[in-house]
């Protein structure tokens, strides 16, 4: 009966220990700061695709509207 009861407490020390610990959370801020980082980086890019997109789609406007030039 009492090794059924330290087995019992010891489990649940160590239950307790890991739930206090906070070694964890650096991890999981680390993870949600790539997160972050990775959407700014998504976002810059396809802001910077459509600014591109745009300004080539205004050239070749502006080029169709030449005489003698274009397709």
């Amino acid at each position: 009966m009492l090794g059924l009861y330290t087995k019992m407490r010891s489990g649940w020390v160590h239950l307790t220990r890991r739930l206090r610990d906070d070694s964890g959370a650096v991890a999981t801020e680390y993870a949600l700061l790539l997160v972050l980082v990775a959407l700014a980086i998504i976002v810059g890019a396809t802001a910077l695709g459509i600014a591109i997109n745009n300004k080539l789609n205004e050239g070749a406007t502006t080029l169709t509207g030449v005489p003698g030039g274009g397709a």
